[in-house]
């Protein structure tokens, strides 16, 4: 049977994140030619709605206000209810980041619905949707249905295909005005600091290249960049590199920091304690290099190198640089 899809689109900087398009493909799959809907929340961000039409969404949702401009849990969730009331979806899917992480659980609670969260995979067999997802740390995966009521997921960034363009579809774009009160506004967010890895985030990078307590120093990171740069990869690190103080948190990839998917993981001077591997072992293909051949991060990785990283790494990027050029 048909169903009524609406995706919770993830914006940062004023640009659509990839996993929006990524949760099209998975909202195409679920509503098996029903409608689907994209909800842009926000301030400014009816251009958004440009593609989306194409991209497979039969109407966007726009609630565009001063008030939304930065995330705010309870202005948020007003804007989504708004969303949900005119639109009535059968199912909601929103991205598995640090905002769809928080609006998730508190639309289910107000919808009393059940939510599946983190999902890297679904399946449709009638009308039962399959939500594949990651238990203890990426050690296992298990699979939940939702037997009745509306289904809410967050979906993984770089998981699911994403949507092709080219359906054709008109993108209807309906525009929802909505007041907020002094008690939708219990939050205020009065700046936000942001510390990146570089250009390209991280959760949804194609290539990284990261380092652990290998690199020895700050400066130790200098030739993970020049390969990153050559590649137009994100660069990472583990726990001990950040610990030791050689680079900033934010990089931290792990059970404590983020997890990733790339289609290229390349692990420079980490070890690969389990702590680690819960970040990254789901990448598609791992390439490690360490100078100790006992080294766990071999178990995992589909390539290995043992040898200095400071040799290996600069022999990879002008190799890199040649075929690229090429």
């Amino acid at each position: 049977m048909a169903k009524k899809v609406l995706v919770v689109a993830d914006i940062r900087n004023g640009k659509l994140r990839n996993v929006t398009q990524e949760m099209l493909s998975g909202a195409a799959k679920i509503s098996a030619g029903g409608e689907i809907a994209v909800a842009l929340l926000g301030h400014q961000v009816e251009g958004l709605a440009q593609g989306l039409g194409d991209l497979g969404a039969d109407t966007v949702y726009v609630v565009d206000a001063p008030e939304l401009e930065k995330y705010t849990p309870s202005a948020y969730r007003k804007a989504f209810l708004e969303v949900h009331r005119d639109f009535q979806p059968d199912a909601i899917l929103l991205a598995h980041s640090a905002v769809g992480k928080d609006l998730a659980p508190m639309v289910a609670m107000r919808l009393g619905a059940g939510q599946v969260s983190d999902i890297v995979d679904l399946e449709v067999d009638g009308d039962t949707v399959t939500f594949t997802r990651p238990i203890y740390a990426g050690k296992a995966f298990t699979k939940v249905r939702v037997k009745e009521g509306t289904l809410v997921a967050t979906v993984r960034p770089n998981n699911l295909p994403p949507a092709q363009a080219g359906q054709g579809k008109a993108g209807t774009v309906k525009r929802l005005a909505v007041s907020f009160e002094p008690q939708d506004l219990t939050t205020m967010v009065k700046e936000i600091v942001r510390k990146t890895s570089g250009g390209v985030d991280l959760t949804e990078a194609k290539i990284i290249v990261s380092g652990g307590r290998g690199v020895k120093s700050a400066e130790g990171f200098k030739p993970l960049y020049e390969l990153a740069e050559v590649l137009g990869a994100a660069v990472g690190a583990s726990r001990g590199a950040c610990d030791a103080g050689y680079c900033d948190y934010s990089m931290q990839i792990g059970q404590t920091g983020k997890v990733v998917t790339p289609d290229l993981y390349i692990a420079c001077g980490i070890s690969g304690a389990i702590q680690h591997l819960a970040g990254m072992s789901n990448s598609k293909v791992i390439v490690a290099i360490n100078k100790d051949p006992e080294a766990p991060i071999f178990q995992v990785a589909d390539y290995g190198i043992v040898g200095d990283l400071f040799e290996v790494v600069p022999m990879l990027t002008e190799e890199f640089k040649k075929v690229l050029n090429q």
